[in-house]
């Protein structure tokens, strides 16, 4: 097969007529109201409110002054505009408008919790070794330029980083943008290379959803806004390590560890991931200059976004719709200004070509979910958008992990990601040192019980794996293990960084186009052939019959692992056989 085989184009709706639309929850108000205006009444609540193909931003903003409502920000390369107003009657009065295509309530402001429970977006694969023992593997000698928990990065010497380093560290000029929960930058790893002033936080705490449970919970700053060098998540700071931790004789190192790190953040305290922000996010990595972005996650509430699906209501496909619009221009907008887009292919153990069941939609607000059959015209955003490059992931022993998505039509590459149960029938099996170690925040090692107060590590965070470095001078930082797509997309993330360090061009506009990042990183990936036999079950793994999952393809490219593993020292060594023009 040809080494540059692209896969197929993602089939849209062909009744698919929106043109900008950014609809996060609840119904769509897409037509005009003839009749008087109705009043406003009801608590200050936040809308989206989009603009109708062809109309300018500035008359959506006067139409949404005009029906009594305050514009709070806009997005001109999309089309959304977020509002307050009240919230009985403004939606319809602005989209009575005609430059208004329609109008939906995001969240109600202010509102408190009605209970404790909390509405956190589960993370049950990345976890999963969350009480299981340490097999306690021997420290390995030092490479030069490597940090002291590297011995334990099987992942970073998969990938070959440990070789790539002594060619091509990475060049200050790259940044690359963590598109996540947010960035730790007082962690020590992440200090030396974090680019403070062109980050930003595009998310605002969320106290509680519409029906009371609680989702981010009390707002740590004033304002429901944290600072842009925060996580009060984990998720992100640990793909910012694993891309770019600073080799500097402390802790661990990333794959590029001499790239300049640029926190986008996307995703709320609780791991969700809403439409507005993400597209906001994606938006500015184009505007800000950023080189490539990481997306470890899937866009919420709707784990695939269906166009008419039947056990969805019209205003649900039409929020899917728009949804698939929006991201896809959001993306484009990205592609178009330089950005090489790497995302996770996602850990719900399905061939993206024919997904499976999805009973987790709705994930927003709570207790919203039905179950859905899904089709190959449903999209999981944003991998199934444009100009993704698709990571899957795979174990210390090569084999695909149980948890990862697959097939040929997303997947690009695969990198380590980790997989707790690798190594069955041997005492490696079930064992975190299976899975990826990277930088941890201690707030929330605290508030996950695995840190106390005075900084020690509790008998759960041993048991975890967690660990701690402590510099001559007092600095500390921490660690933790997780698995899943989202930490093998990281490792492909610094990879494709190092190529734009090696080969990227330009005095003061330095970069690098990003299909020529994207065939460097295929066209070096080192070739993996489907296993035999072709069809993996799982179960004596302990898992069920739904992660059977059968490899198509040959060795040069194939559903599990695209065109094969990353591989860093590939890519800065003879890279340049695979650029053009």
């Amino acid at each position: 097969m040809n080494r540059f085989f692209r896969r197929q184009e993602v089939k849209r709706p062909r009744s698919l007529v929106i043109a900008l639309a950014v609809p996060l929850f609840g119904a769509i108000v897409a037509t005009p109201v003839a009749s008087a205006q109705p009043a406003l009444s009801g608590a200050a609540t936040e809308f989206s409110v989009l603009a109708r193909d062809g109309q300018s931003v500035a008359s959506v903003e006067r139409a949404i002054r005009a029906a009594g409502g305050t514009v709070v920000t806009s997005n001109a390369a999309v089309g959304l505009i977020t509002a307050t107003a009240p919230a009985n009657g403004f939606a319809e009065r602005v989209s009575a408008d005609r430059s208004v295509f329609g109008a939906a309530k995001a969240k109600p402001i202010g509102t408190a919790p009605k209970d404790g429970k909390a509405k956190v977006k589960p993370n049950v694969v990345e976890k999963e070794s969350r009480g299981a023992k340490s097999a306690k593997k021997p420290a390995q000698p030092q490479s030069v330029g490597m940090d002291p928990l590297d011995d334990q990065l099987w992942g970073l010497k998969s990938v070959r980083s440990d070789l790539s380093r002594t060619e091509q560290p990475g060049d200050k000029r790259v940044k690359v943008g963590i598109i996540d929960t947010g960035v730790d930058a007082s962690h020590p790893d992440i200090a030396p290379n974090f680019d403070r002033a062109a980050s930003r936080n595009f998310t605002k705490d969320i106290v509680a959803d519409v029906n009371g449970a609680v989702v981010d919970g009390p707002c740590e700053y004033r304002g429901c806004v944290d600072p842009v060098d925060h996580d009060d998540n984990g998720h992100g700071t640990h793909v910012a390590g694993t891309i770019g931790a600073a080799a500097n004789g402390f802790g661990v190192s990333g794959v590029a560890p001499n790239v300049t790190l640029v926190n986008i953040r996307a995703g709320q305290d609780s791991g969700f991931f809403f439409l507005q922000p993400t597209v906001d996010a994606i938006t500015y990595a184009g505007d800000a200059g950023v080189d490539v972005v990481n997306m470890s996650f899937f866009t919420d509430p709707w784990l695939y976004n269906c166009a008419a699906n039947p056990a969805d209501t019209p205003a649900q496909q039409a929020e899917q719709r728009t949804i698939i619009e929006a991201t896809t221009r959001a993306l484009n907008y990205a592609h178009r200004k330089g950005v090489t887009q790497v995302v996770s292919l996602g850990n719900q153990h399905s061939d993206l070509a024919a997904p499976q069941p999805d009973a987790s939609s709705p994930g927003y607000p709570s207790n919203s979910t039905h179950p859905r059959q899904i089709d190959n015209s449903c999209l999981s955003l944003p991998i199934e958008g444009p100009h993704t490059i698709g990571v899957s992931s795979f174990g210390p022993s090569q084999a695909k992990a149980d948890y990862s998505n697959y097939g040929v039509e997303q997947i690009s590459v695969s990198a380590p990601g980790g997989y707790f149960r690798d190594y069955f029938g041997t005492p490696w099996y079930r064992t975190v040192e299976n899975q990826i170690l990277s930088t941890y925040p201690r707030n929330v090692g605290v508030a996950e019980g695995n840190i106390d107060a005075a900084g020690n590590i509790t008998p759960a965070g041993v048991t975890a794996g967690v660990q701690k470095a402590t510099a001559a001078d007092g600095r500390v930082g921490y660690y933790q293990w997780l698995q899943g797509t989202s930490m093998a997309s990281p490792h492909a993330t610094g990879v494709a960084a190092l190529i734009v360090s090696q080969y990227g061009k330009g005095s003061r506009d330095f970069g690098m186009d990003p299909d020529a990042v994207q065939r460097v990183l295929e066209g070096t990936a080192s070739d993996i052939a489907c296993p035999v036999p072709r069809t993996v079950d799982y179960l004596k793994e302990g898992r069920d019959a739904s992660f059977t999952a059968t490899c198509t393809g040959d060795a040069s490219f194939n559903g599990f692992y695209g065109h094969g593993a990353v591989d860093a020292w590939s890519a800065v060594t003879r890279g340049s056989q695979y650029l053009r023009g």
